[in-house]
């Protein structure tokens, strides 16, 4: 076992060679250019500006005390917002012409409507806080409307 540890290492053949490969000159010391990120504004400068251009100053506003209630806002697609009540609603309202089945997306939890994917030709109600331009546009394509909630 001992055999396989020293042929993996370079400090076993480098052993009885003074600089151990490091050269007389400019000697092996500790840190020469600093720690880590150290002269990022100073002797790193260079490299900093080439290939990390940005990682130093701000960007936009701060907003102290962020807490993410504010902007809580699940979504859903168009795609889903039949899944949010069962089968047999839709089946119940297909051939009916005088109502519409209503889906509060609010109570199961999403509070905004995205226009992605394609309804069924049927006429639905659809309640929310929040619809996008898209989805608005598809719910009335098909007979139906959108109700706004806060």
């Amino acid at each position: 076992a001992i055999m396989v540890q020293n042929k993996r290492k370079k400090t076993r053949k480098l052993r009885g060679h003074v600089s151990h490969g490091k050269g007389r000159v400019g000697k092996h010391r500790k840190h020469p250019g600093g720690r880590g990120n150290a002269g990022g504004g100073h002797h790193h400068r260079i490299n900093f500006d080439k290939y990390h251009p940005g990682y130093f100053g701000k960007v936009g506003m701060r907003h102290f005390h962020k807490t993410n209630q504010k902007y809580h806002c699940p979504t859903v697609n168009l795609d889903r917002v039949w899944s949010l009540v069962p089968e047999q609603t839709r089946l119940d309202y297909k051939d009916n012409k005088e109502l519409a089945p209503v889906i509060d997306c609010v109570r199961a939890g999403y509070f905004k409507v995205l226009g992605k994917g394609v309804l069924p030709k049927q006429p639905v109600i659809v309640k929310a806080k929040f619809f996008t331009r898209l989805a608005e546009d598809k719910i009335k394509a098909v007979g139906g409307c959108c109700v706004l909630i806060s």
